[in-house]
């Protein structure tokens, strides 16, 4: 599987609870996510993996991913983040597939998680970290085949115009 499908796969299946004695309210406010906006990248084997994020703006962030390894996208998602009347929300569409909601559990200013414990699939939790000022990381968490997995993506702040 693709590392950037099986990244939205992973984090739309893996939404296990969030400790009670870390968990904050989510914030209805997007604002509070600017630093997740701009253009990030990583290598991983090979591959170069991209995920840039629109600023907050109108209610939501707009986000991509893509994979290219071998001169070829690979895989790549479509990606939002929205406020609704019902709390803040992380849609998921891994290769343009029909989307898939997490609702936030926590935002403390510089992590946010995403649960979506009852889905079908095997992503249950997301969480996004600014882990550096030039850096992102994503962190997809679930079960496959009923074993725990996770995966974190570190990007660093793209100083290219992207993936060769």
């Amino acid at each position: 599987m693709p590392a950037c499908t099986f990244l939205v796969s992973a984090l739309v299946l893996l939404a296990p609870g969030v400790t009670p004695g870390r968990q904050t309210t989510p914030t209805a406010s997007l604002a509070s996510l600017g630093w997740m906006s701009g253009s990030w990248e990583m290598t991983r084997g090979g591959a170069c993996i991209e995920e840039r994020w629109t600023r907050p703006a109108g209610g939501t962030l707009i986000g991509m991913s893509r994979t290219v390894a071998g001169g070829q996208t690979r895989s790549f998602e479509f990606m939002r983040i929205e406020s609704r009347s019902d709390g803040v929300f992380f849609v998921a569409q891994p290769g343009g597939r029909p989307p898939v909601d997490f609702r936030m559990a926590s935002n403390s200013g510089s992590e946010i998680v995403f649960l979506n414990p009852g889905h079908a699939d095997h992503l249950k939790r997301i969480i996004y970290r600014r882990s550096g000022e030039n850096e992102l990381t994503a962190r997809i968490e679930g079960e496959d085949g009923g074993k725990p997995f996770s995966v974190d993506y570190v990007y660093r702040a793209a100083t290219t115009a992207g993936c060769p």
